[in-house]
Formats: structure tokens, C-alpha cells, sequence
């Protein structure tokens, strides 16, 4: 049996983010869902991903080390969020590339997201078990969009179905690999460092949902009568899975 807490159990946690865009993948294969089912969705996951922030991240941060390197954290965490937008807009093909090439070049956008995901997974469960627990279910319904989306894409771009299967299949690397990586950064790292890199996670997170994630949530046209409510449905989801499995 894995031990809880253990490299073994943080690298299976990792395949929780993986399982968010596999779901996305499944989904793309069999039918395409309403425009206000995908835009209620991406905001429940921005509620998800807020709360994470606001009640798990930082006050963990608080119990360890000083406000102002909280705030570095912040926005160190910021200009990771930039880069790493900027760096998918360049594997997207943003600089001109078409067809089967910008295809790939959006499937590797969204493996460095998962990556990015597996980092903070492993990286919150060296701290605290119920962290790594939270930080991987949380990204689940976040990472169903971009699944659905690079799936859609290679149906529709004429991409044969073993190349697409391929691609399902290997997108779980990418997320423990940044497990891997967090969890060695972390594990042994005093409360100084500790906290300042989860304030980091923190504000990698914040900034991601209000640049990128609610303006892509926004797109689909869903009703304020759904997103409103999906919003805050997705804020008190965490905020119950905080306060009754931590």
C-alpha cells in the first residue's frame, strides 16, 4: 500500500490535474456540450481556484514567514503567470504557425499548464497532506476545458484518432514530472522558504483565474444567472473541502 504522505502517494496525487484534461479529451470525442455548460463550468473553476489562494495558500504562507516576503511571493508569482501565458501563446503558434503545427503547439501549451499544476500539487503536499490533496481535486474541473479544447481541435484539424489517443496518453507525465520537482524543492526547505513559495503558487493562481481563466470562462456567452452562482458555488465547494478534509 502507498503511505500517505509519502513521494509515491504525492506522484499518484499528480494524476488528478492529468484526470481534469483526459475528462476534457473523453468528453471531445463523444459530443460537444453547450456554450453555457463550458462558460459555468470555467467559472466555477475560477471560484475553485480564488479559494484556493484566499483560504489555503496564503494564510499557510502567514504561519510562516514574514508579510513582506508574502508579498515578493505574490508577485514573483505574478511574473511566473506572465511568462508562463507568454510561453503558451508561443507553443500556440501565435507567431503565424497554422494547422497540425499549431495543433501540437497548443497540445504543449496545456502540458506546461499541467506541469505547472503537478508543481504546486507536489510542492503544497510537502508541506501539508491535505494541501497536495486540495491543490490536485481543485484543478480537476479547471483543467476540463483545455482537454476538451486540444481534442476538438485535432478532430477537427483531421488529426487520425491513435495520434489523439496518443496524446491523451501522455499528458499524465507532465503533471507528475512537476510533482516530482515541487516535492524535492520543498520537502526539506525551512519555513522561510516554504511560505514564500506558496505565497508564489498563490499568486500564480490569482493572476492566472482573473487574466486568463475568467475572460475564457466569459467567451461562451454563459448568463450571468448561471455564472454569478457557479462562481461562488465553486469558492464555498473548496471552502467546504478545506474546512471538513483538512
Amino acid at each position: 500500500m502507498l503511505e500517505s504522505g509519502s513521494l509515491s502517494f504525492v506522484l499518484l496525487l499528480a494524476l488528478l490535474p492529468a484526470l481534469g484534461s483526459l475528462l476534457g479529451m473523453a468528453l471531445a470525442e463523444w459530443r460537444e456540450p453547450p456554450t453555457w455548460l463550458t462558460g459555468g463550468a470555467l467559472h466555477m473553476a475560477a471560484g475553485i481556484a480564488t479559494a484556493v489562494a484566499a483560504i489555503e495558500l496564503i494564510p499557510r504562507a502567514q504561519e510562516r514567514t514574514e508579510s513582506w516576503m508574502i508579498a515578493l511571493g505574490v508577485l514573483a508569482g505574478a511574473g511566473a503567470s506572465v511568462l508562463l501565458t507568454k510561453l503558451a501563446r508561443m507553443m500556440r503558434g501565435g507567431s503565424g504557425k497554422g494547422g497540425s503545427e499549431a495543433l501540437w503547439g497548443a497540445y504543449t501549451a496545456i502540458a506546461i499548464d499541467l506541469f505547472s499544476d503537478g508543481l504546486m500539487t507536489g510542492g503544497g503536499a510537502s508541506v501539508a497532506q491535505d494541501l497536495g490533496v486540495l491543490l490536485a481535486a481543485s484543478q480537476v474541473v479547471g483543467n476540463l476545458p483545455g482537454g476538451f479544447a486540444i481534442t476538438a481541435g485535432f478532430r477537427a484539424g483531421g488529426v487520425e484518432r491513435r495520434k489523439r489517443l496518443f496524446a491523451a496518453l501522455t499528458y499524465p507525465l507532465a503533471p507528475v514530472a512537476g510533482a516530482l520537482v515541487g516535492w524535492l524543492v520543498l520537502s526539506d526547505a525551512g519555513d522561510a522558504l516554504t511560505g514564500a513559495v506558496l505565497a508564489l503558487f498563490a499568486g500564480l493562481l490569482l493572476t492566472a483565474t482573473i487574466e486568463d481563466m475568467v475572460p475564457e470562462a466569459d467567451e461562451p456567452g454563459a448568463p450571468r444567472a448561471l455564472s454569478s452562482p457557479a462562481f461562488a458555488g465553486g469558492f464555498v465547494i473548496l471552502l467546504l473541502m478545506s474546512a471538513y478534509l483538512g
